[in-house]
């Protein structure tokens, strides 16, 4: 009973381990046959087991070699038997280590790593944060869901892909989104704004399900399902249409904000806007005060995020409270 389980388990195994387990076995029984044959020659049992290794691996040394007509034949069957084996062990992990790099850009290799970031979607959006996020030193690890591109989109940025629908558990999970720190889920850009926000919503619902802690940014398109993604588990919305349209209008009053605000955006690589906490001294302290304390580090206080539901307050004389958020522009 015990050898049978053992052979189930041998051949359980993959390729690559059994025929690793088939050369060791063949090199240790030719190079204990050896100090057997001819014991002057090989003193040791390791000094077989060092003669078969650089034999069967075609390397020859030739420190130590055998003498005797038995011992000759026996090094012939070891070349015979052993190089074929030792050749077809090399091969498999040359096919192994392609496959996984296939696997890989295919989008096929599940994550396995935690504390990671979710995007999914692939579009211009997408493209542009992890390009941001490389240029920095300290990059988080990202995992980008898709089912539109054929394979991995930027194989130069230090990504992983996941081929397929965030609708699917099974994909979701195969980016290991029980572990994940954030999802970001973009709106699909081929689809009518109405259809991509249903998308939007499916997705996050799926991804809440399966681990509710996931903080879930998400862009939204139509005002009117801002409350519904809120409902099914955004932590944060983004409408880039109201951005943009505000951007616009804005320039209609006065041209080139618009363009001001781009750049401003533009420096986002280098974390130009920030949320900070406010220190022990600047609690208690009215809001033009900070202002003022802050300009003398070069940070610009833009304003006050009160509450949780976001508010932001930019009333000099208000003072700053311990749970309010300050938001900064930092050049």
């Amino acid at each position: 009973m015990k050898m049978r389980n053992l052979l189930v388990s041998y051949w359980r195994m993959s390729t690559v381990l059994r025929l690793f387990a088939i050369a060791s076995a063949i090199i240790v029984l030719f190079g204990a046959l050896m100090h057997v044959i001819e014991p002057e020659t090989f003193r040791t049992i390791f000094d077989g087991i060092w003669w078969a290794s650089v034999t069967t691996t075609t390397i020859g040394y030739g420190d130590i070699v055998p003498k005797t007509l038995a011992g000759k034949l026996a090094a012939i069957v070891l070349i015979a038997l052993g190089t074929g084996i030792i050749a077809a062990y090399f091969a498999s992990i040359s096919a192994a280590a392609a496959s996984r790099e296939t696997a890989h850009t295919n989008g096929q290799l599940p994550y396995t790593e935690r504390g990671h970031v979710i995007i999914v979607g692939w579009n211009e959006r997408a493209r542009e944060m992890l390009l941001r996020f490389a240029r920095q030193d300290s990059l988080p690890r990202f995992v980008l869901i898709d089912a539109t591109v054929p394979s991995h989109p930027l194989p130069h940025v230090p990504f992983h892909f996941i081929k397929g629908s965030a609708h699917d558990d099974a994909v979701l999970e195969k980016a290991n989104i029980g572990h994940a720190q954030f999802v970001i889920i973009t709106a699909d850009p081929h689809k009518a704004e109405e259809d991509a926000d249903t998308d939007t919503i499916v997705a996050l619902l799926a991804a809440k399900s399966l681990n509710p802690s996931v903080y879930a940014i998400v862009e939204i398109l139509t005002a009117r399902n801002v409350q519904n993604a809120f409902r099914a588990g955004a932590d944060e919305v983004v409408q880039t249409n109201l951005l943009a349209s505000t951007a616009m209008a804005a320039s209609l009053r006065s041209p080139g904000v618009a363009g001001a605000i781009e750049r401003m955006l533009g420096r986002f690589g280098e974390q130009t806007l920030r949320l900070l906490p406010p220190t022990e001294q600047q609690i208690g302290q009215p809001f033009a005060t900070v202002q003022q304390l802050l300009l003398e580090q070069n940070i610009t206080l833009l304003g006050v995020i009160r509450g949780d539901n976001g508010n932001l307050s930019i009333l000099p004389q208000r003072p700053i409270e311990e749970h309010d958020r300050l938001f900064v522009f930092v050049p």
